[in-house]
This record gives structure tokens, C-alpha cells and sequence, in this order.
């Protein structure tokens, strides 16, 4: 008989569902050892949050076809060991979009008009009307940053409330943006423009305290601040003080660097002017109900033999092709990431050539694995293997597959990424060497043989004396370690580009002295 362990609490319509199909064992709370030691019995699990489905727990489950998340992030559960192991896993991606779009637009409106405090002012027996006047939305320009599904719902909102809506989001096309009508700028620009900003990102290590004491220091004093994105997201001691200084006029927040927020948090000593709710974007009835159904749906499907809607890791490929796959896939999914901070952002086309014997393997997901690595920087653990190709054609990402067997520039092919956008293009090109090492073999068409590391820089340079010995003293005096160098060429004295590993990340003031350095035309770091 077919068995569904559900090891959270699960809204009663998901459970219905699966015991459709399935006997259902509802066992709360289970330690990792519960776990492994009733998994093996199990043909599907479904979990929340609170359940570490490991390696070491994958390893037992013998019988285990799925891995059901009645949410969003996926991050307790070991993917790649499920992928392995051929266990599906999903998710709920768009089941709590329409409820944190609204508490961002509740935060808005509530920032707007003092709701909270002059609520608290009313119920203390206070009538003080003078305090507490607010702010219409009316003709007031909200900027959005990061246009995903919950992003773009509350610029559509917006819109009908007769806002000027305009956007950061790397990742849309120009034309895509005119869609929606929403107007595309720089981070910079928007900070200095908006009246209202709403953040619609996730925390990854490009985003993690993007919202510092310098970007708050650049917005109106008139303007409010929402997060009900990702914790971490906002530096949360800059924002205190820009608050109690006046430097803005307010800011409102659902989500924390650490949760529940600790007793010394600088935000305990906001009293005016900043709102503070405890993570409750996706907390609807509606939403909870939402991802218990979409989630129990899908696996009441895979266990009758059909399709998963919302698989995070690849669907329809054996354990077989994925081991024989692996490097190929890292290799595609690391060129996606690179181009994607090479590129600086609206692409309007990507470009996906496997030359040689790479265009001897199945394409789709070596397509699918570039199109991942491309938006992670946008999406960060929203994006996978099933929604890529669809978030790429609602950013208005073109993509082109070319398969050119003719090409032997390596032994075992080469796969090269080109992106056109806005904002220009470029191209990467890597190999896979017979031990599984992956290699960057070019960029822009300049040769080059670079192992991928952590932290790296690329320029565009003049080929000149003094430009090597230029960057590498500007390094040093930043305390930033060169670990190798790799500098690709055409002909002498003509343009060249560089390659740097590095032990760290590079510093905003560190990059800015490096583009004014004579000769560097164009400097990009990179983090993989």
C-alpha cells in the first residue's frame, strides 16, 4: 500500500488530497533519528519548515518517489542528494504570492496614514488628530525593487491605485517593464527618486545588506522603506538611526536578519515611525491553505504516474543520466551565473551553443541549467530547474539553442553563452576535462584557462605596461589576496581581458578605484 509520512503541521485540505490516493501517517515533531529510522517504509514525505530532510536521511528512504514542501524555500531539504537518488522534490512557489503582496501594500498604507500608532494613541484615551496626519499613495512614486510574481502584483496594485510605479530588477527586459507599466532604473536612481519603496528580493550574498546607511542616506527625507522580502536584506542598525534621525520619514518591516529578533535589536528603540510585524507575509488562511493543496496535489500526482507542476530539481532524468550529467550541468549552471554579472543585466536574448561532443548530450537541461544560474542573482532560491525557462520568458529573455557539432575545440566540446541586451553583451565559454574539472576557456572571445573559483574580478583593458602592477597594488591595499591571474589576448598592445581569483569579495569604494585606473575600460566581480 502506497504511505505518505507528513512530518508538519499541514492545513487538512492537503491531507483530504493524499488520502486520496495513499494512507497517510501524521507523525509531529520526529528528531533526525525518528526520521531515519520510519523513512524507509515511506513512498512520499511532505514537510513544512521544521523537518531536516538530509543526506543521511535520503539515504534510508529506499522507497521514497517524493519530497513535498508546503512552501516556498527549499532550504532544508539536501536537493542535490534527493537528485541523486532520483527522489523528486517540490514546492509551492506561487502559493503565498497574493498575501505578501498585500501585507506590503497593508505596510504601505499603514505607514502612510500612521495607522498602528494612532491606533495605540485612540486606545490609550488620546483624540490627537493633528499627530497623526498621514500621506496619500495618490500620484506618489513607489519604486519596486526585484519584479518576480510578488514584486509585479504590487506594482499592478499600484498602478490602479494611481501611483507611479518604477523598478530595479536586473533581470527585465525593457520591453517586458513597458508591459507592466513600470519605468526601469539603477538601485541608485530609484533610492533617490521613490517616495515609497518596496523590496521584493532574496537574500543571497549580492543582496545581503544591500539597504545600507549610504543608500538610505540618498533617499528623500519624505520617503518610507518596506521589507517583506528577506531578513538580512535591510542593515538594520542603519536603518534604526536613519529613522530616529529623520534621515527618512519611516519604514516598516516583516522579516529580520535573525528571527524571532533579539531583545538588543536597534529596532526595539524606534518608537515612532517604524512598524515592525513577526513574518507574517504569507500567514492567510488562504496562503496556508494554498501551499498545503498545490503541494499535496502534486505529490498525489507523481505516485499516480504523472507530472509535478513545481520540481526543484530535474524532472523526467534518471539517477543514471544525472551522475553521467553532473559536471555538464555545473559547468552550464556556473557560465549562467557568470554571465548574468557580466552582463550587468536587461538581456534580451541569451544564446546557448554546445559545440562538439556537449552537443551529443540531452540539451534541455544543460538549456535549463544556464537559464538558473542566469537568474539566481535575481531570484536566488526561487529559481530552479522547472520555473527557469518560464521566468525567462516572462523577463522577456529570448533564448537560442544552437547545437554545432562541427566545433572540436576541446576534447570533450564546449558549451558557450552569449547574452544581448540593453546594456550590450557578452559571451563565456567552458569545457569539461576528463577528471571533471571545469575550465573558462574564453571570454568575449579572448582565450583564457581559468579554474572557477568563489571571488573573482574581470576587466577589459588596454594592453599595457603598468596596468598588472596597477591592480595588483590596488588589491593589496584593500587586503584583498590574489590567488591567480590569467590575462587573455589577441595581439599585442591591443584589448585584453584578466582574470583574477580572489580570497575576497571585492569592496563598492575598492571597484570604484579600480575603473579609474588608466587603461581598465570595464571591471566586473563575480561571485559563484
Amino acid at each position: 500500500m502506497t504511505k505518505v509520512l507528513v512530518s508538519d503541521p499541514i492545513d487538512q485540505a492537503g491531507i483530504d488530497i493524499l488520502s486520496q490516493v495513499a494512507q497517510v501517517d501524521q507523525q509531529i515533531g520526529l528528531s533526525s533519528e525518528g526520521l531515519k529510522k520510519i523513512i524507509p517504509q515511506y513512498d512520499a514525505l511532505m514537510i513544512r519548515s521544521g523537518t531536516q530532510v538530509t543526506s543521511d536521511v535520503i539515504e534510508v528512504a529506499d522507497n521514497l518517489r517524493i519530497i513535498g514542501r508546503a512552501g516556498v524555500g527549499v532550504d532544508n531539504v539536501d536537493v542535490p542528494a534527493a537528485t541523486q537518488r532520483g527522489v523528486l522534490v517540490v514546492n509551492s512557489p506561487g502559493g503565498n504570492t497574493i498575501a505578501a503582496a498585500e501585507h506590503a501594500l497593508a505596510l504601505l498604507l499603514s505607514l502612510s496614514r500612521h495607522i498602528p500608532h494612532a491606533h495605540a494613541s485612540t486606545i490609550s484615551g488620546s483624540w490627537d488628530r493633528k499627530k497623526y496626519v498621514g500621506n496619500e499613495l495618490y500620484k506618489k512614486t513607489l519604486g519596486v525593487v526585484g519584479l518576480g510574481k510578488i514584486g509585479s502584483h504590487v506594482a499592478k496594485v499600484a498602478n490602479a491605485m494611481g501611483m507611479e510605479v518604477i523598478a530595479f530588477d536586473p533581470f527585465i527586459s525593457v520591453d517586458r517593464a513597458q508591459q507592466m507599466q513600470v519605468r526601469l532604473f539603477d538601485i541608485a536612481d530609484l533610492f533617490k527618486q521613490a517616495d515609497f519603496i518596496t523590496l521584493h528580493l532574496p537574500r543571497t550574498a549580492e543582496t545581503e545588506n544591500l539597504v545600507n546607511a549610504k543608500l538610505l542616506s540618498s533617499m528623500k527625507p519624505t520617503a518610507r522603506l518596506v521589507n517583506c522580502a528577506r531578513g538580512g536584506i535591510v542593515d538594520e542598525e542603519a536603518l534604526a538611526t536613519a529613522v530616529k534621525s529623520n534621515v527618512i520619514a519611516g519604514a516598516a518591516l516583516d522579516v529580520y536578519a535573525k528571527e524571532p529578533f533579539p531583545s538588543d535589536s536597534p529596532l526595539l528603540l524606534v518608537n515612532e515611525r517604524l512598524i515592525l510585524t513577526p513574518h507574517l507575509g504569507a500567514s492567510t488562511e488562504e496562503a496556508q491553505e494554498n501551499v498545503a493543496i498545490d503541494v499535496a496535489e502534486q505529490i498525489r500526482d507523481v505516485l499516480l504516474g504523472l507530472p509535478a507542476r513545481s520540481a526543484v530539481n530535474i524532472p523526467g532524468l534518471s539517477a543514471e543520466i544525472m551522475d553521467r550529467l553532473k559536471p555538464h550541468l555545473q559547468l552550464a549552471e556556473t557560465l549562467g551565473l557568470m554571465a548574468s554579472q557580466l552582463s550587468g543585466g536587461q538581456m534580451k536574448e541569451i544564446e546557448v551553443r554546445l559545440q562538439g561532443e556537449f552537443a551529443q548530450h540531452p540539451s534541455q537541461p544543460l538549456v535549463i541549467a544556464t537559464l538558473k544560474g542566469l537568474l539566481t542573482s535575481a531570484l536566488g532560491e526561487r529559481i530552479n530547474y522547472v520555473n527557469a525557462s518560464l521566468e525567462a520568458k516572462g523577463r522577456g529573455i529570448n533564448v537560442l539553442e544552437v547545437k554545432d557539432e562541427s566545433t572540436q575545440d576541446f576534447a570533450g566540446g564546449s558549451l558557450q553563452l552569449t547574452t544581448r541586451g540593453g546594456k550590450g553583451g557578452h559571451s563565456v565559454t567552458g569545457t569539461v576535462f576528463a577528471d571533471g574539472d571545469l575550465r573558462i576557456t574564453s571570454i568575449d572571445e579572448f582565450p583564457v584557462n581559468v579554474s572557477p573559483s568563489r571571488h573573482m574580478l574581470f576587466t577589459r583593458h588596454r594592453d599595457m605596461p603598468g596596468i598588472i602592477g596597477e591592480l595588483g597594488s590596488r588589491l593589496g591595499q584593500h587586503n584583498v589576496n590574489i590567488a591567480s591571474m590569467q590575462v587573455g589576448r589577441r595581439i599585442v598592445r591591443g584589448d585584453a581581458v584578466m582574470v583574477l581569483s580572489i580570497d575576497d569579495p571585492i569592496p563598492s569604494e575598492l571597484l570604484e578605484s579600480i575603473h579609474s585606473i588608466d587603461g581598465i575600460q570595464e571591471a566586473y566581480p563575480v561571485t559563484l
